[in-house]
């Protein structure tokens, strides 16, 4: 359970979910081979459908929502607003496509490279990841926002590799919930479970799924998606799945006190100052994660991690001073690598969020 403390770990629940309601005003998103039918709509419709469900059930849980209207936002913007809600988790809603009539079905994705390891991250499925990405060419300036992105060159998602095993653990956990609650809806065959270069889950400091429900090229699932009732048995569905891991969540954040477990600092080339027994440190975690990653890794970016265990989980943490003030100036440099951190203090009986 452990393994489920996030990197916004400062929440002993899960207080903020983000909703993603893919394409809107201009970007339609994929379009019926009849041209009547637009995925903007239709995720617009599932997304307010399932806000509406874990409002009524979770008052205490913030939803927010980054379009409640057919309305155009940008790319960054949406993980703009998923981050600066602080969300705990990010879940964006899409609708499928293709060339041919025949491809049907749900799939769920989370952010790395391909799920098959016979294939290299930019030849498996990029025909999905480059339609979903290429809103950004819908931007005015986009080249300069995304600093030299394009959605429509291969080279263009080697960076994207960095970061994806921050929240990876997390992801697969909601992603494996949610691809278990839609079996035998609407939208009737499985597709599996993806690990894709989407820039919006890149983007978000925090776990996060891209679904997409269906495929509105397909006769059959854009009979079910047409249908309000088919919709909101969706919604209820992903409703199910938030639930369920909301439950696994704050079960695995009923942790500290006078329980909370000791902490051990592992070797690293960079060595905490004299010893924690002395007075607390403070620093900035950049992510958690139970399995154990090399300070050498690229996705570091340079930084090397002091790595302190609690149980199971390993919370990496940069920028140690025993100031405050010195620790707060580092942080504010760190946030533009890595949105989603936070600072912490160190102690010798644990490692606690530092507002």
């Amino acid at each position: 359970m452990l393994a489920l403390l996030s990197a916004q770990a400062g929440d002993l629940k899960l207080s903020t979910v983000v909703i993603d309601a893919g394409h809107g005003g201009k970007d339609a998103g994929a379009i019926s081979k009849d041209k009547k039918y637009y995925e903007k709509n239709f995720t617009l419709s599932i997304s307010a459908l399932l806000a509406d469900k874990i409002r009524k059930e979770f008052p205490d849980v913030k939803v927010v929502t980054t379009r409640n209207s057919d309305r155009f936002v940008e790319l960054r913007d949406r993980a703009g607003i998923a981050n600066k809600a602080g969300g705990q988790l990010f879940i964006s809603i899409h609708i499928n496509s293709a060339y041919s009539t025949s491809p049907n079905g749900y799939s769920v994705h989370i952010l790395g490279q391909s799920s098959d390891k016979n294939r290299d991250l930019f030849a498996y499925n990029m025909d999905v990841v480059k339609r979903e990405n290429s809103v950004i060419l819908l931007e005015d300036d986009y080249s300069t926002k995304y600093q030299g992105f394009d959605p429509s060159d291969d080279q263009s998602y080697i960076f994207m590799q960095l970061m994806q095993n921050a929240y990876l653990e997390q992801s697969l956990l909601v992603a494996s919930v949610i691809s278990e609650k839609l079996k035998g809806g609407p939208i009737k065959a499985d597709r599996g479970i993806w690990q894709n270069p989407f820039y919006v889950l890149w983007k978000t400091g925090m776990p996060a799924v891209l679904v997409e429900l269906g495929f509105i090229s397909n006769s059959t699932d854009l009979a079910a998606l047409k249908q309000e009732s088919k919709r909101e048995d969706l919604a209820t569905r992903l409703f199910e799945a938030f639930k369920e891991y909301k439950s696994i969540y704050d079960a695995s954040m009923d942790i500290g006190g006078e329980h909370e477990p000791k902490v051990e600092v592992k070797e690293s080339s960079q060595v905490l100052p004299d010893s924690l027994a002395e007075g607390p440190r403070f620093g900035t975690q950049i992510f958690a994660s139970s399995r154990t990653i090399d300070p050498a890794d690229p996705m570091f970016l340079g930084y090397v991690p002091v790595v302190v265990n609690i149980g199971s989980l390993n919370k990496y943490i940069i920028g140690i001073f025993e100031s405050s003030n010195e620790a707060r100036k580092a942080n504010e440099k760190i946030k533009e690598k890595y949105p989603g951190c936070f600072m912490v203090k160190i102690e010798k009986n644990g490692v606690t969020r530092y507002k």
